[in-house]
C-alpha cells in the first residue's frame, strides 16, 4: 500500500513556522531596533537641538541624558540579538529550501560579515577595513536580492526589492569609493559619489512607498466588503489630505503669514537635521514624499506584523536601519531584513511515497493525503 503526502503551494511566511527560538529572537530584534532608533539615533539628536532651551528648563538635560544612555545600552543589546538572529535566519534559509549557489554564496558572505564585525571589535578596521566590510555587504545583498527576484513572481515585490537594493547601494558606493580615494591619497573627487548618494536617497523614498504596493493589499476601493471599503476610503482620504497639506503648506503660509512660515521652516530644518544624523536622509526632496513613504511603510509593516508574516519583520528592519549605515549593526540589520524577505515565499509541493511489498501503486486521486498546516 502506498501512502503519499502532498503539501500544496501556500505561503509559509508565518513567523511561527520557523520555531519559537527564531520567532522570539526576530521579535526582540525588531523591538530593540525600533527603541534604539527612537531613543539613541533620534532623541539624542533632539536633545542636542534643544540645548538652548535647557538653560531655561533644567529638566531637559537630565531627561535626554538618561534616554541617550538607555539608547546606547540598547545598541549593544541590538548587536547581540542581530548576531543570533542572523545565525538562525541563515540556518533556516539553507535548511528549509534547496540551497542554490546564490543561497550558499549569500550565506557564506553573511558569515564573513559576522566574522569581520567580531574582528573589528578587537582591531580597529581603519579605512581599508571599512572598504572591505562595505564591499562584502554589497556582495551579500546582491546575492540575496538576486535569489529573491528568482523565487518571487509578483512584479511589485520584485520592483520593491530591486529599488531598495539600488537605493542602499547608492550609500554603499559612496562609502566605498570615498574611502578608497581617501586611502590612496588622491585629491581628485571620486566619480559620481554625490550623484549616487542623492539618487540612493530618492530610491529609498520610492521604495518606502512601493512597500505598500507590494505588501499592503487590502485597501482597494473596488472591494464589495463594506467594512474594507470604508477603511480604504478613510485611509486614502487621510493620506490625501496630509500629502496635499504638506505639499502646499509652505506656499499657503507664506501668503497668509510670512513670519509664521519662516518659523515653521526653521522648525522643519531642525527636524531634518535630526533625521539626517539619525537615519541619513537629507530631505532634499519635497517633505510630503518622505511623509507619504513613512505612512505607506508604517501601515504595511503593522499589517504584516498583525498577520504574523516574516516579511513584516524584514521590511521593518530594512527601513529602521535608515539610509546612512554608519554602524556595523545597521548593515547587519539590512542583511537580516533581506534574508527574512527571502523566507516569506511559497512552499513547494512535497510528496512522500511508501511502496508496499508487492510494488502496486494506488491511484493518485485516492492515494494522496492532503495535509494542511
Amino acid at each position: 500500500m502506498v501512502k503519499a503526502a502532498a503539501i500544496g503551494d501556500r505561503l509559509v511566511g508565518k513567523i511561527g513556522d520557523f520555531g519559537p527560538l527564531f520567532e522570539y529572537t526576530i521579535k526582540l530584534v525588531l523591538l530593540a531596533s525600533f527603541l534604539e532608533l527612537v531613543l539613541y539615533r533620534l532623541v539624542s539628536r533632539l536633545g542636542m537641538h534643544l540645548s538652548k532651551l535647557a538653560a531655561d528648563h533644567p529638566w531637559i538635560t537630565p531627561t535626554f541624558t538618561t534616554l541617550t544612555e538607555v539608547g546606547a545600552w540598547l545598541l549593544n543589546i541590538v548587536a547581540v540579538l542581530l548576531f543570533l538572529g542572523l545565525i538562525l535566519a541563515m540556518a533556516q534559509r539553507v535548511s528549509r529550501y534547496e540551497a542554490s549557489r546564490m543561497v550558499k554564496g549569500g550565506t557564506a558572505c553573511a558569515a564573513v560579515l559576522l566574522l569581520l564585525t567580531l574582528a573589528f571589535l578587537v582591531v580597529s578596521p581603519g579605512m581599508l577595513g571599512a572598504a572591505i566590510y562595505n564591499s562584502v555587504a554589497v556582495l551579500t545583498l546582491t546575492l540575496f536580492v538576486a535569489e529573491y527576484v528568482t523565487t518571487h513572481q509578483e512584479r511589485s515585490q520584485r520592483l520593491l526589492v530591486v529599488t531598495y537594493y539600488l537605493g542602499i547601494s547608492g550609500w554603499l558606493y559612496y562609502q566605498i569609493i570615498s574611502t578608497l580615494y581617501g586611502l590612496s591619497g588622491t585629491v581628485a573627487a571620486p566619480p559620481l559619489v554625490y550623484e549616487s548618494h542623492r539618487a540612493g536617497e530618492a530610491l529609498m523614498v520610492v521604495a518606502s512607498i512601493l512597500v505598500f504596493v507590494a505588501y499592503g493589499h487590502g485597501l482597494s476601493l473596488r472591494t464589495t466588503n463594506r467594512r474594507q471599503r470604508a477603511r480604504a476610503m478613510a485611509f486614502w482620504a487621510t493620506a490625501g489630505v496630509i500629502f496635499t497639506t504638506l505639499l502646499f503648506t509652505d506656499y499657503w503660509l507664506d501668503s497668509y503669514n510670512p513670519i509664521l512660515a519662516s518659523a515653521i521652516r526653521q522648525a522643519s530644518q531642525g527636524i531634518g537635521w535630526i533625521f539626517q544624523f539619525g537615519m541619513g536622509y537629507t530631505f532634499y526632496l519635497p517633505f510630503a514624499l518622505y511623509v507619504a513613504g513613512l505612512l505607506c511603510w508604517a501601515y504595511t509593516v503593522v499589517k504584516l506584523l498583525m498577520m504574523g508574516r516574516v516579511a513584516g519583520y524584514g521590511l521593518g528592519l530594512m527601513f529602521i536601519a535608515g539610509y546612512a549605515l554608519m554602524f556595523s549593526n545597521l548593515t547587519l540589520m539590512v542583511v537580516l531584513g533581506v534574508i527574512l524577505l527571502t523566507l516569506d515565499r511559497g512552499k513547494p509541493a512535497v510528496a512522500e511515497r511508501l511502496a508496499e511489498p508487492n510494488g502496486r501503486l494506488v491511484g493518485a486521486s485516492e492515494g494522496l493525503l492532503v495535509k494542511e498546516a
